[in-house]
Parts: C-alpha cells; sequence; structure tokens
C-alpha cells in the first residue's frame, strides 16, 4: 500500500497508472502488473508500508530515490532493479521524470523466476544490472523498445510466464505454510506449521530464509499488519481496538507497536495519510 504527496496539492495527479491484470499463467506468481509514467515536473514523494510482494522495477525514465526505513540520500537511486522483502516503510522520492513498468511477485514467485535465494533480495534495493542476468537485458531492452502499454503487457506476458515455466518451484512445504500464514492473515502458529510438516521451527525458517527470504515469524507479521490495514481501509470496524481484536494482536498497544515497525506510522497517522 502506497501513499502519494506531490507538491503541488490539489492539482491533477502529476503521474499516471495503467494497470494490466495479470493471466491464468501467472496466477500465484505475479499479483499486479503496472505501468507508471510522471507527466508533470514536480516533486513526488510516496511511502510503502512493508508487503508481501517482490518487485521488478523496469525504468524508462528518471531513477527514482528510494530509502528504507528511512528517508533516501542523494545516493540513494535506482533505475531498473529488484528488492527482496523488507519489514519497515519504503520512502521514494521523485521530480517528475520518472517512467517505469512493475512487475509484483509472491515470493515463491520471485524464488521461481529469479533462481535465487531469496534472502540474497531480501532488506536491500538490487539494481538489475548486479544480477548479471543477460535474459533479464534483453528483456528490458525489448520493453523500452516498445511503443506503449499493450505491447509491453504483451511482452511481459510472454516473457514472465515462459521463465516460471522453466523456473524451480518453491518447494510444496514452504509453499504450503507460507500460503497457510496469508490465508490465515498471520494468525497460525509457526510451531504448529512445523508440527504439520514434522521438521523444527529452526528447519522451517532455514527453509523460508532460502524460498522467501523472511523468516516465518516475519511473514506471519506483515501478512498480519496487511489484513488490520485492510479492515481498516475498508471501515469494517469502529475502532482501532476492533482492528486489534480482529487480526488477533494482543491489545492496541500491540496493534500500534506494528504499524510504527510496518508503516513507520501510528495508526491514526497511517489513516491520515493513505485513507
Amino acid at each position: 500500500m502506497a501513499s502519494f504527496d506531490a507538491d503541488t496539492p490539489g492539482s491533477p495527479a502529476p503521474y499516471e497508472i495503467v494497470r494490466h491484470r495479470p493471466s491464468a499463467a501467472l496466477a500465484g506468481s505475479v499479483l499486479r502488473i503496472t505501468g507508471y509514467r510522471e507527466i508533470a515536473r514536480s516533486l513526488i514523494r510516496q511511502t510503502e508500508t512493508a508487503s508481501l510482494v517482490v518487485p521488478l522495477i523496469i525504468s524508462f525514465g528518471a531513477p527514482f530515490a528510494i530509502g528504507l526505513g528511512r528517508a533516501p540520500d542523494d545516493d540513494d537511486r535506482f533505475a531498473s532493479f529488484t528488492a527482496g522483502l523488507f519489514g519497515g516503510p519504503v520512502h521514494i522520492r521523485s521530480h517528475g521524470e520518472a517512467h517505469c513498468l512493475q512487475i509484483d511477485f509472491t515470493p515463491p514467485g520471485a524464488y521461481r523466476f529469479f533462481g535465487l535465494p531469496m534472502h540474497l533480495l531480501a532488506d536491500r534495493m538490487v539494481p538489475l544490472d548486479d544480477l548479471a542476468d543477460a535474459d533479464l537485458a534483453t528483456f528490458r531492452q525489448a520493453l523500452g523498445e516498445a511503443r506503449d502499454w499493450p505491447t509491453r503487457f504483451a511482452l511481459v506476458e510472454r516473457f514472465v510466464g515462459a521463465r516460471l515455466a522453466r523456473g524451480k518451484a518453491a518447494s510444496p512445504a514452504v509453499a504450503w505454510a507460507y500460503e497457510s500464514l496469508v490465508a490465515t492473515g498471520g494468525g497460525i502458529a509457526i510451531a504448529r506449521l512445523a508440527d504439520r510438516l514434522d521438521c523444527s521451527r529452526k528447519h522451517l525458517a532455514a527453509r523460508f530464509r532460502d524460498e522467501v527470504g523472511a523468516a516465518p515469524k516475519t511473514v506471519a507479521r506483515i501478512a498480519r499488519f496487511n489484513r488490520a490495514t485492510d479492515i481498516a481501509w475498508a471501515e469494517k470496524t469502529s475502532g482501532w481496538a476492533d482492528v486489534a481484536a480482529a487480526c488477533g494482536y494482543a491489545d492496541q498497544a500491540h496493534l500500534v507497536r506494528e504499524f510504527n515497525d510496518f508503516a513507520g506510522l501510528t495508526p491514526t497517522a497511517w489513516r491520515a495519510a493513505f485513507g
């Protein structure tokens, strides 16, 4: 979930967003495919809260300034990149010249697509050039040469679909445990998952580190936080104590601590920024 803030409040949005629904061939691996282009010269600030998404960004314009858990510095500039799971807010700045395509993978989908241990991508920004992946470099060039979004989206469907088809899938045990955590909003105990898989919690954590990029407990916390923001966004409850209870937090103070960790804001400040 992201909030946007431009330095010309009240004016039309200084960017355009075009969304493409992933085909059935990408289901379970790709959550969203989005085109983004800034159309006005102004400072644009974005903040993204912690999520279970591994983005791949292909840039056609100026780089973004991005800071993990802090405001970006002048040296924190990234054009085409990916980033693994990060348990905190991500702060993004641009100046009206960014233009990119973003593919949002699930962690198991990213593991299959990149063919890398996911801990190598976690808690960091990884420029695509650092991956030394010739196929990705060719894909990036083809997208840059495409004239419109429909052509780019078609290229994404073909390239990502083919790469997923030949990639190594996450192990059935990790895939099941991950999906269980997401489906329950982090409500299932890690010990119960380990018991069901007949393995130790330590072994399960090691498998998650390689195939997801974060420990099961971290995944559970982010899944619970995402559920809390979904409920609050939909205004299904009358207050934060109700949200805390619905999501299984010990109390409202527990929910506040998690919002501070994953959004960098109190729940009330989060609602003001994102609501």
